[in-house]
C-alpha cells in the first residue's frame, strides 16, 4: 500500500484503482509537475523525501522531516483538497507508528499562500487508517474499475481523457 492510495482513495475510487493497476497518466498533468516543483524547491533542506516501508508492505514518501520537533511536513500547491492531505499524514504517521516511532505529528505547508495546517494523529485516527486500509485492498480486487464520479475537479484530472474520451 502506498502513501498515494490514501489520497487517491479520497479524490477518486476509480483513480486509485487505475494507478494500482500501472496504469499512469500523471507525467500528462501540467498541475502535477508544478506541484512536484513546489515541493522540491520551496524549503531549503538537504533531504527531500524519505521513504518508509513497514513489514505489512505499507510505504510511504514523506517530504521531509523535522527531526528535533517530530514533524512531519507535506508540501502542497493548494488547499483544495486539504481533507485528502490530512489524511496522507495520518497515514504516514500511522506508518511511522507500525516502524515504532511514536509522538510524531504532521504539518502541511501550504508556500503559495504562506499557510501551515498542524495535523495531530488519534487511537481514532489509527482505527479508520486501518479500515480505510481495507476497503483499498478491496477496490484493488475489483475485476473492473469504479465508475466515474464526474466531480467538477475531474476536468483538471491527469486521467480526464482516460475516463471522458
Amino acid at each position: 500500500m502506498q502513501g498515494v492510495y490514501i489520497d487517491y482513495y479520497f479524490h477518486c475510487k476509480r483513480q486509485l484503482w487505475l494507478y494500482a493497476k500501472n496504469i499512469r497518466m500523471e507525467h500528462t498533468s501540467e498541475d502535477v509537475e508544478i506541484g512536484k516543483f513546489i515541493s522540491e524547491n520551496t524549503y531549503d533542506r538537504k533531504i527531500h523525501e524519505i521513504y518508509l516501508s513497514d513489514c505489512d508492505n505499507n510505504e510511504g514518501v514523506i517530504d521531509f522531516m523535522d527531526k528535533k520537533r517530530k514533524i512531519i511536513h507535506e508540501v502542497k500547491k493548494s488547499k483544495k483538497m486539504e481533507d485528502l492531505h490530512i489524511w496522507q499524514i495520518k497515514y504516514y504517521i500511522y506508518l511511522l507508528e507500525n516502524l515504532g516511532v511514536n509522538g510524531i505529528k504532521g504539518e502541511i505547508d501550504y508556500p503559495k499562500i504562506k499557510k501551515i495546517i498542524k495535523v495531530e494523529f488519534s487511537d481514532k485516527d489509527k482505527n479508520d487508517i486501518q479500515s480505510i486500509i481495507n476497503e483499498i485492498n478491496r477496490i484493488l480486487k475489483m475485476q473492473l474499475p469504479p465508475p466515474i464520479i464526474n466531480e467538477p475537479y475531474c476536468k483538471k484530472c491527469s486521467y480526464y481523457e482516460f475516463c471522458y474520451c
